[in-house]
C-alpha cells in the first residue's frame, strides 16, 4: 500500500517537503542558509533568479509551491525585485499550505533573515509531523519521464524499459508525462497515428513544426558532443531513443509546463516557448526539464542516462535507470536500475519495465532513491512564454466531463 500525504486541497503527495523559495537571486544565498542545518529533514531550496517578471516562471513557482509533495512553504524575497511575490503568497494560501514571506531589505539582512528563517522551517518541521496520511491509490499517480547523458544504448534498453513501465502505469490508471520534444523531431507521423484524436493529431503536428523551426532558427539540434562519443549519430537516431520511453499507449494529450494531466493516460509535454525565438536554448539542463514536469504534477521522475548522470531534484524523487552496463558497474553508486542487463541477454524489456513500475510504487510508498539518499537537490528555472493549450489538446478531458 502507498501510504501517502493528504494535503487540504484534496491533493495526495509522496514525500512531505519545506520548499524554502527564493524570488531573486540575490536571495538564494540567504535560502541556501535557511535551509542548510535541515537538507536531510526534507527541507528543499528552489527559486527564480531573475529580477524582472515573467508569466511562466510566475506559474511554474505558483504549481512548484503548491505540489502535493511540498508540505509547507517559505518564500525570501531581497524586496526589490520584480516578481509577483503576494500573488504566489496568496496561490500557496489558498491551497492550505503554510506560507510564510520574508522580506531580506525590510528584516534587516542577511544574518537576521536566516535566523527568522529557520525558526520557521524549525516550527514547520514539527508541524508536518501531524499531516494526515491516505492510501495512493495507483490511477492517482503521475509519472515524469526524460532522458539525459545519453549514448547509443539508451534507445536500446532504458528508454523502452521505462516504456514499458509506463504502459503499466497508464494501464493501472495512472498518467504518465514524456517530453524532450526537441529530441523527437523527425516522429511527428508516428505521435499522430497514436494521438486519441484527429484534433490532437493536428496540435501535435503544430508542436513539432514550432519545435523544428526553433532549433532551426537557433542553428542547432538538441545534440551534444557527449552524445557523439557515446556513439550516436544523428539527432533522428537520438530522436528514436528519446521516443520509445513514451510505451505504446495512445496519446491522451498535449500540455505545456504547469497543466496537470485531468485523467489518466500518456501526455506529450511541451518543453518548446511559444512564439519569435527569443530565449536560446529552450532547456539549458535536464533539471530544467525535471522542473517542467514536477510542475505538471509528477510525483516521481524517471530518468534514462547510458554515459551516466547523478542529478537528483527538489520536489519529487528521481529514478535513475541505467542503459549502459559498463556505466551501471562503474556508476552503481548513483543508478537505481541497470536496463543494461537487456543489451547483455539476462533480463527482458518487459521484465525491466516491470522491475521499473514496481520501484515507482515502492519510492512513492516512501522507499528513497540513490540520489535522494545522496542529497541531490537540483534546480533550475528561467524564462520563457508559453500560450494556453485549447480544448483540442486534452481530448480525454472533454470525454470525461
Amino acid at each position: 500500500m502507498i501510504n501517502g500525504y493528504l494535503r487540504p486541497d484534496g491533493r495526495k503527495g509522496i514525500r512531505n517537503i519545506v520548499a524554502v523559495v527564493y524570488l531573486v537571486e540575490c536571495a538564494h544565498h540567504v535560502s541556501r542558509e535557511i535551509q542548510i542545518p535541515y537538507r536531510d529533514q526534507g527541507v528543499h531550496v528552489i527559486g527564480f533568479p531573475g529580477c524582472f517578471p515573467n508569466d511562466y516562471s510566475q506559474r511554474m513557482l505558483q504549481k512548484l509551491c503548491t505540489h502535493p509533495n511540498v508540505g509547507a512553504v517559505l518564500l525570501v524575497s531581497l524586496g526589490c525585485e520584480g516578481f509577483n511575490r503576494h500573488t504566489l503568497y496568496e496561490t500557496i494560501e489558498k491551497s492550505g499550505r503554510p506560507v510564510r514571506l520574508i522580506g531580506i531589505q525590510a528584516a534587516g539582512g542577511t544574518k537576521t533573515t536566516i535566523a527568522e528563517g529557520r525558526k520557521w522551517v524549525e516550527e514547520q518541521l514539527e508541524a508536518l509531523k501531524s499531516t494526515p496520511r491516505a492510501e495512493i491509490k495507483p490511477h492517482e499517480l503521475i509519472v515524469g519521464t526524460i532522458c539525459g547523458g545519453s549514448d547509443a544504448t539508451s534507445g536500446l534498453t532504458a528508454n523502452p524499459a521505462m516504456g514499458r513501465a509506463f504502459d503499466y502505469l497508464v494501464a493501472d490508471g495512472g498518467a504518465a508525462i514524456f517530453e524532450e520534444t526537441g529530441e523527437l523531431i523527425g516522429l511527428e507521423q508516428v505521435m499522430m497515428d497514436r494521438a486519441a484524436t484527429p484534433e490532437l493529431a493536428g496540435e501535435i503536428l503544430s508542436c513539432m513544426q514550432k519545435t523544428a523551426k526553433y532549433y532551426d532558427t537557433l542553428g542547432h539540434a538538441s545534440f551534444a558532443p557527449g552524445n557523439a562519443d557515446g556513439g550516436l549519430t544523428t539527432i533522428e537516431e537520438k530522436s528514436l531513443g528519446a521516443y520509445a520511453k513514451s510505451g505504446q499507449a495512445a496519446i491522451s494529450g498535449l500540455i505545456k509546463p504547469g497543466d496537470e494531466p485531468p485523467t489518466g493516460g500518456l501526455y506529450l509535454l511541451d518543453v518548446i516557448p511559444d512564439g519569435e525565438v527569443r530565449f536560446g536554448f529552450p532547456n539549458i539542463s535536464d533539471n530544467a526539464e525535471i522542473a517542467e514536469l514536477i510542475a505538471c504534477g509528477s510525483h516521481v521522475i524517471l530518468f534514462a542516462t547510458g554515459r551516466g548522470s547523478v542529478v537528483g531534484s527538489a520536489l519529487a524523487p528521481v529514478i535513475k535507470v541505467c542503459a549502459n552496463p559498463h556505466t551501471y558497474r562503474r556508476m552503481s553508486e548513483d543508478m537505481d536500475v541497470n536496463a543494461g542487463r537487456i543489451l547483455e541477454g539476462t533480463a527482458s524489456v518487459d521484465e525491466v519495465g516491470r522491475e521499473i513500475y514496481d520501484l515507482i510504487k515502492r519510492v512513492a510508498g516512501g522507499e528513497q532513491t540513490k540520489s535522494e539518499e545522496m542529497g541531490h537537490q537540483e534546480f533550475i528555472l528561467t524564462y520563457k512564454s508559453f500560450e494556453p493549450i485549447g480544448p483540442s489538446c486534452l481530448p480525454t478531458a472533454q470525454t470525461a466531463a
